[in-house]
């Protein structure tokens, strides 16, 4: 099924009065809000001037999330996904811009994607399963993690080989509400005893401001000048 420009995911940078309808994504990785595949080889990359081109292109296989080939038009792409075209020897990273909106940055980095930990579960053999915001579920080897914490990981292989804890002087990025897309320290972590959310203050170079922590995104450790991954910064 379709959709109405008029009713799409504001984080998705399209004219919305030219057409009527665009594609919706199919049930998969991120939330309600992810980018179709097509629109953002269509409108995004510009690699098809029309939707059936860019259909042709994505059935091909010659569109990687991740590092896999996505052959559905509809895939739903997120934040910090990793799309490449290996064909033109280039990969980009999904990020937000300065008013909440997704776009792909040409990045060097394709084999690293940063996950944020929403939750954890003991499985058989009493492993610790980490369950990240997208969806995608990873086995740890122990049991250090916790949740809020960000974990660098190498695609496709799924391999840890990095972890920023979620604590004061970390560096992050907001991913939500009216400060989505900039970055900052965390300066402090209050936890609110009521049914509210947990509040996090941010130290930025616009100056300080409270937000919530299902909005934080931690991108660096609390003594690095950089994110871990290439965010443009």
């Amino acid at each position: 099924m379709h959709q109405k420009r008029l009713s799409a995911p504001k984080t998705i940078k399209i004219p919305r009065k030219v057409k009527k309808w665009i594609v919706k994504t199919s049930p998969g990785p991120h939330n309600k809000e992810a980018i179709p595949l097509l629109v953002l080889v269509r409108d995004h990359l510009q690699l098809a001037d029309t939707a059936r081109e860019a259909r042709k292109i994505i059935a091909k296989g010659k569109i990687l999330v991740d590092g896999i080939p996505r052959k559905d038009y509809k895939f739903p792409v997120g934040l910090f996904d990793v799309v490449t075209i290996p064909d033109l020897d280039k990969s980009y990273r999904i990020l937000f811009d300065e008013k909440g909106r997704y776009f792909p940055r040409e990045i060097e980095d394709s084999n690293l994607k940063l996950y944020k930990i929403l939750n954890k579960t003991m499985v058989r053999g009493g492993k610790v399963q980490l369950n990240l915001f997208d969806g995608t579920n990873i086995l740890a080897i122990s049991n250090e993690y916790k949740t809020k914490d960000s974990i660098l990981v190498e695609i496709p292989e799924k391999k840890i080989v990095d972890h920023l804890k979620f604590e004061e002087g970390a560096l992050v990025t907001v991913i939500g509400g009216k400060h989505a897309g900039e970055m900052g320290r965390i300066k402090e972590y209050k936890i609110v005893r009521s049914s509210a959310p947990n509040l996090v203050t941010i130290e930025s170079e616009k100056g300080e401001y409270t937000t919530i922590e299902d909005y934080i995104f931690v991108v660096g450790k609390k003594d690095a000048e950089k994110p871990v991954i290439d965010m443009g910064v």
